[in-house]
């Protein structure tokens, strides 16, 4: 259960490094530091735990009505949350947070099918 807590933790803080480069420092800025990319890694993996099934199951309707799209604007949510806590990170709009979390759930998608396939 570590194993694959540490997993999405460095999944998560590489999709936010890799928005974070793609959106830009004026849209979506971890200040280029390690340490910061790491701990909004952290903070967004315990989110994704905690909260995020939570926010899913409370949109259930709006999911199943949106034939699953209604997501992006749950993971914009869980990232602007994080930005929201974590004052390092910063988020420009809620936009942002929306394309952010669609860059992170490829990442996080595609590294799941290359672990799977190890």
């Amino acid at each position: 259960m570590l194993k694959n807590f540490i997993i999405r933790w460095l999944v998560s803080s590489l999709g936010l490094w890799i928005a974070a480069g793609l959106l830009g420092p004026d849209r979506l800025s971890l200040k280029n530091s390690l340490g910061i990319i790491l701990a909004a890694g952290f903070f967004l993996a315990v989110i994704n735990i905690f909260i995020k099934p939570v926010l899913v199951l409370l949109s259930l309707p709006a999911i199943l009505i949106s034939l699953g799209l209604f997501m992006i604007v749950i993971n914009g949510l869980v990232v602007l949350i994080v930005s929201k806590l974590y004052e390092p990170m910063y988020v420009s709009s809620f936009g942002v947070a929306m394309v952010a979390g669609l860059i992170i759930g490829l990442v996080n998608y595609l590294v799941s099918r290359i672990l799977e396939d190890i």
